[in-house]
């Protein structure tokens, strides 16, 4: 018999499940945005992005003559800590599930293929509310025979 959630657990799952959403989306657009830089910079454009400088508030500047604020090395840093609280999220919310480890790899894949996590995001968020659901049923027929 696999492992299921407690029925004590229920608010818990339900934060678990939102601060994963909110990392999913999150880390999924900030890799978006990453791809963008890597294409930018590691192509033959060669180009970094840059905020505030001369060239105006937004401008795209060869590599190595970025003299304003960095965009390009910002969202990289930002992608990597925000990939770091999406693997807490969903740590979280596979402890609390009680999910094979397997399902734990899959949601951590989500951070690092574009456009995966939102994907990912969809399937997950629909089978955790199919569990939720079936837990409170649980939980209504267990209370309706005592």
């Amino acid at each position: 018999m696999p492992l299921t959630p407690k029925t004590s657990d229920l608010p818990r799952i339900r934060g678990a499940l939102k601060f994963y959403r909110v990392t999913a989306y999150a880390t999924g657009a900030l890799l978006l945005l990453l791809v963008f830089e890597v294409v930018f910079k590691y192509t033959p454009l060669q180009l970094e992005m840059e905020l505030g400088g001369p060239n105006g508030f937004f401008a795209l500047v060869p590599v190595d003559t970025v003299t304003a604020f960095n965009l390009s090395t910002a969202i990289l840093i930002a992608h990597g800590w925000l990939y770091v609280v999406y693997l807490f999220a969903d740590f979280r919310l596979w402890s609390i599930m009680r999910w094979p480890f397997s399902r734990f790899l899959a949601i951590a894949a989500g951070g690092v293929v574009p456009f995966l996590s939102f994907i990912v995001e969809h399937f997950i968020t629909r089978r955790t509310r199919i569990e939720i659901t079936e837990l409170e049923e649980r939980a209504a027929r267990v209370e309706a025979n005592n």
